[in-house]
């Protein structure tokens, strides 16, 4: 199993407890769709502050596919 799903089973939405999504490819940023928001992934480090979550609506990927 990679880390990322790894990543994904161990941590949950910090403002709903819901189940987190992985975005972007590598990651960039972990995705509540049940508060609409996602939590940005800096340095390969997930910041998940209820403060710092952005809309969903604004997240827009930086990386491109190959």
């Amino acid at each position: 199993m990679d880390m990322q799903k790894e990543l994904l089973e161990i941590l949950a939405c910090p403002r709903c407890h819901g189940q987190l999504e992985a975005l972007g490819s590598p990651l960039e940023a972990l995705c509540c769709r049940g508060c609409a928001v996602i939590y940005p992934v800096r340095e390969g480090i997930p910041v998940m502050l209820i403060e710092e979550a952005l809309p969903l609506s604004t997240w827009r990927p930086t990386s491109t596919p190959a």
